[in-house]
């Protein structure tokens, strides 16, 4: 049997309120989301945090668990995969300092697979862990200092937040962030926040785990170099990855819709086993090889990324990534929050709309950047402004709730 998660003789776990969480079972496979939930999962043979309507999984001929994920469009699937694929990157985070001695945080809640990943790691290697949750984004600040936190992990949607509190955090050495790429002025803002820490990015998918590493020598425009394990190729265009962080399959796809490596998996065109249905999927097997979808090339060792297939759009027959936009557009002053869709247009099929948070006093300035940047068919054809800003469980923008609101021509 591969090795399963562990408790640490050096770990200990505290809640948002500083209590430690003492080790006691609970009724499982399917746990809730809490410091206690947490404790009682590790050494379990299978196991889930939350959806407790949801199906439990069942055990293997190796430990396996599951974790959540809602993507962009806020439909959550259940991601199963052995607890191996986890701790064979628990041995190569080691050498960023997480083990006995080491402080780590983590913002989200349990259900969220970046912060369940953040406090299984600590735990395995002997860390301390502090689930911080429960507090609001200025409160985390300041929990950050007082708690004497090194290591850190977190989307770049809670630095955002914890960028807007007050003090600073000395002891912060390390600041793992996923999900997205970090902007300039939000590298800044961490600077100012943890001047000690270095930020070192990675980027991957629930599907993946760990993709490709960002550090000092990362091009500004890529998402860093192979993740030790990991090997990466394109094939038309699409990313496709081979490493031990796999997952098997989605929970709720049909039993034989599994890890290439398991019996009889679905087959689709090209000898392509698919872990989704038809309708849904993008991501797929391939000989060993997973895509999700992606997009992009690789230079000199480094991955760039376009965006998502499934994102893509034509616009006047040049296909554009609604995600370069948004990147470009949450770099320019004014602007705090982009998300850029497509809408129907008579001459063109399709044209861009940009929908934003911020000051819609710099208007002006953010479009006659947009057009001389991307020029005049790429560029988003107005800013629509909110007041607020949906977001789903995970952090990520809630694109579908954008589109809802959406009213064109305004």
């Amino acid at each position: 049997m591969t090795e399963g998660f562990r408790w640490h003789p050096a770990a200990r776990l505290f809640d948002s309120a500083g209590e430690e969480a003492a080790r006691q079972p609970l009724a499982g496979p399917v746990l809730p989301d809490s410091p206690q939930g947490l404790a009682a999962a590790i050494g379990l043979p299978a196991f889930r945090i939350g959806a407790p309507d949801q199906p439990a999984p069942l055990p293997r001929d190796q430990p396996v668990f599951e974790t959540l994920t809602s993507g962009s469009t806020g439909q959550p699937r259940r991601i199963l995969r052995t607890q191996a694929s986890w701790t064979a990157s628990f041995a190569v985070n080691a050498d960023f300092g997480i083990g006995p001695g080491a402080r780590v945080a983590v913002l989200g809640r349990l259900v969220h697979s970046l912060a369940l990943y953040g406090a299984v790691e600590g735990l395995h290697l002997g860390a301390e862990v502090h689930l911080l949750d429960a507090l609001r984004p200025d409160r985390q600040r300041k929990a950050l200092a007082r708690l004497r936190i090194s290591h850190l992990y977190a989307t770049p949607a809670q630095l955002r937040l914890l960028a807007e509190g007050q003090g600073v955090c000395p002891d912060l050495r390390l600041v793992l962030v996923g999900g997205s790429k970090l902007d300039a002025r939000l590298r800044a803002a961490v600077a100012t926040m943890a001047p000690a820490a270095q930020l070192c990015e990675f980027y991957g998918a629930a599907e993946t785990s760990f993709i490709t590493l960002a550090d000092d020598g990362t091009p500004e425009a890529s998402v860093g170099h192979p993740y030790p394990g990991v090997e990466i190729r394109i094939e038309a265009g699409e990313v496709w990855v081979r490493s031990p962080y796999l997952f098997l399959r989605y929970a709720d796809a049909p039993a034989n819709a599994v890890h290439p490596a398991l019996p009889s998996p679905i087959l689709g065109e090209g000898g392509e086993a698919s872990a989704v249905d038809p309708m849904r999927g993008r991501t797929r097997w391939r000989d060993g090889w997973l895509s999700v979808g992606e997009i992009g090339r690789l230079e000199g060792g480094f991955l760039y990324l376009d965006g998502r297939a499934g994102r893509m759009v034509t616009v006047a027959d040049q296909n554009v990534f609604p995600e370069a936009i948004e990147a470009l557009l949450e770099t320019l002053p004014g602007v705090t929050r982009a998300a850029v869709l497509p809408v129907p247009d008579a001459r063109r099929g399709v044209v861009l709309v940009a929908i934003v948070l911020g000051d819609p006093g710099s208007e002006a300035g953010i479009m006659a950047r947009l057009r001389a940047e991307l020029g005049p068919l790429k560029a988003p054809k107005a800013l629509i402004w909110q007041a607020d800003w949906p977001v789903l469980p995970s952090g990520k923008t809630d694109l579908k709730a954008l589109g809802a609101r959406l009213a064109w021509p305004g």
